[in-house]
């Protein structure tokens, strides 16, 4: 009878849980560089992400009555959205010289690596509905379903421009009924915020009111919060299978947004699977001499109602 080979476990890389020493930081910059999470409240998610969690996304009716007097019956009742953990995960090859003599310094740059990866994955599935291959993501709502709409330039100068196309979106937000509380937008759009003037030539944003020019990118926009970030668009960095989308900003009541974390990163190490690269080529761990670590973490997202939301949408740019 074979006797099973033991799994792989290299020194100070443990291969079931990151340490809460490495994962609170990813999972605090994660929200740092999503703009999403940036916007959208944050709720409760079971340890484990399995468990379905009831959200509510609305509020009950209240109203005065007399001592005694029949009690009023709440209208329409609460809305509530159920959220399910959806796993996340992301293969890191790592030269085995580097994790058997410096975990120190692969853990760090993990925490340097990760969230950015996690944030991108997050922010594309939670506004475009897509995976970063361009597949159905694993969320049910994200915020494009939206059938709020306004193009951007179309507003002729004299009238306002821009500006007033911005303002022409939050409109549309508030005569239905629902709050504006923000924007998130492309990086691309603050270049063309500063460069629109008024008649006279004069700039009709300036710093001051369009920010991004902190860590996080954030700042304010029509006196609103606004969070700058690539994900908008749909077009990353070094992300040779992301495209432009022309989304440039969405805005609306970020109430009926929410999200929750799972609190555990797991991470599975291997110095013998094989793993396939974005060009096709098929990597032998072994022959390598790589260590592959296999991160995984959940997250949760559920959108109240779409039409809280308006695009603002640009002319895509050219890949």
């Amino acid at each position: 009878m074979t006797t099973p080979t033991p799994p792989v476990q290299l020194p100070g890389i443990p291969s079931t849980l990151l340490p809460p020493t490495i994962t609170a930081p990813i999972f605090a910059k994660a929200l740092e560089t999503s703009t999403v999470m940036q916007m959208a409240r944050r709720v409760p998610l079971a340890m484990d992400a399995t468990t379905a969690i009831p959200v509510p996304l609305d509020v009950p009716t209240a109203d005065w009555v007399s001592e005694g007097g029949v009690k009023p019956l709440s209208s329409g009742g609460v809305g509530v959205k159920t959220m399910t953990g959806k796993k996340v995960a992301t293969l890191v090859p790592v030269s085995m010289e580097v994790a058997t003599t410096n975990a120190a310094g692969l853990y760090q740059q993990l925490q340097n690596d990760l969230p950015t990866a996690i944030s991108r994955a997050f922010d594309t599935a939670a506004i475009h509905g897509k995976t970063m291959k361009g597949s159905a993501g694993p969320f049910q709502d994200y915020l494009t379903l939206t059938t709020k709409s306004i193009t951007l330039g179309t507003t002729a100068q004299s009238k306002g421009g821009i500006y007033a196309d911005l303002v022409t979106g939050m409109a549309e937000v508030t005569e239905d009924d629902w709050d504006f509380t923000g924007f998130v937008a492309d990086k691309r759009l603050k270049p063309q915020l500063l460069l629109a003037t008024d008649t006279q030539g004069r700039p009709i944003f300036v710093d001051t009111t369009t920010g991004g020019t902190d860590a996080a990118g954030n700042g304010t926009l029509l006196g609103e919060p606004l969070a700058y970030g690539s994900g908008i668009s749909g077009k990353y960095r070094r992300q040779s299978s992301s495209t432009d989308s022309g989304l440039r900003a969405i805005g609306g009541d970020w109430s009926q947004c929410a999200f929750g974390i799972g609190q555990d990163i797991s991470v599975k190490v291997s110095t013998e699977a094989t793993y396939v690269d974005e060009a096709g080529t098929v990597h032998s761990a072994f022959q390598e001499n790589l260590v592959l670590l296999l991160v995984e973490a959940y997250f949760g997202f559920v959108l109240g109602e779409p039409e809280a939301f308006v695009k603002y949408l640009g002319a895509p740019q050219a890949s």
